[in-house]
């Protein structure tokens, strides 16, 4: 017996949002001005949005720039300007696409920072030698050429206290509770955080540098009941010190340092020994902003 096959009936669709480019574009550069050298290591992405239907749906490429000239664009820019923050390089790379494009209206570009600080060497930073840092900074630039919203961030804040935090008062479940509470536990987290701005004439790298140091100091200063209580602690603070920030967005995992039964080896563990499990994690987000 022979198997009839049905043809699905096409359906009747539409293109709606849509966007092309480049992404982990690695740009690492040098200035070799003085004879200390200053670097630059970014990863890029650039995506395009415009009319490009005719693409999607006819398979014509007429007025279409190549991704591989985006990837080139990239290059050649950060070699002709790129000397100040990579909010302003963002707006570089959106402005130019948004004028080469034919049929390009709007643009984003997407910026990781990698960042290095100098090794010391007797006592100073060495000229041309560096050592990678965990945290990352990130912008988000999108704008029609003329106009930009731009987005800041940091990635990988990696931050730790081994007291002055607990976790109490919590609803105590009779089947599933197994946690006990305390109040001096470790805590720790990985801080992303991104934040957008009150007008266009911020000075970026300045702001970017006081929200860093501000973060720091403020998971300092406090007893932490949570990590929620943290978050907005650090929100409030960064705000404070920040008046160009409109508000600030935050992820924050809970990095669980669990202490160690050492009783069965018959050894005391007065919060000295602690297993850090990877996984689950607790995971926080929030936004704070003005009120």
């Amino acid at each position: 017996m022979t198997e009839v096959q049905n043809t699905p009936v096409k359906v009747k669709v539409r293109l709606t949002e849509n966007n092309y480019g480049k992404a982990d574009v690695h740009v690492f550069k040098v200035n070799r001005e003085r004879p200390r050298h200053e670097i630059k290591d970014i990863t890029v992405r650039v995506a395009m949005t415009g009319d490009f239907e005719a693409a999607h749906v006819q398979g014509d490429n007429t007025g279409l720039l190549a991704t591989d000239t985006v990837r080139n664009t990239i290059y050649g820019l950060a070699k002709e300007g790129f000397g100040g923050s990579i909010e302003r390089f963002g707006q570089e790379l959106v402005a130019h696409f948004v004028k080469t494009g034919p049929r390009v209206t709007g643009a984003f570009a997407e910026i990781t920072e990698h960042l290095w600080e100098r090794i010391s060497a007797n006592g100073q930073g060495h000229d041309h030698s560096f050592v990678r840092q965990m945290p990352k900074r990130t912008a988000r630039v999108e704008g029609d050429g003329q106009t930009f919203k731009v987005t800041s961030g940091i990635e990988n804040l990696y931050l730790l206290k081994t007291t002055q935090s607990g976790w109490e008062g919590y609803v105590l479940d009779e089947r599933f509770t197994t946690l006990p509470e305390t109040s001096d536990r470790v805590m720790a987290t990985y801080v992303t955080a991104k934040w957008e701005y009150l007008g266009d004439d911020a000075d970026h790298d300045d702001v970017w540098q006081r929200v860093y140091g501000q973060l720091q100091q403020t998971f300092t200063d406090h007893y932490s009941p949570s990590l929620q209580s943290t978050l907005y602690l650090l929100g409030e603070a960064v705000l404070s010190r920040c008046p160009e920030i409109s508000r600030i967005w935050f992820q924050m995992p809970n990095k669980h340092h669990l202490k160690y039964n050492l009783e069965r080896f018959g050894l005391e563990n007065n919060n000295e020994i602690f297993h850090v499990d990877p996984e689950p994690f607790g995971l926080m987000e929030g936004w704070v902003e003005r009120a």
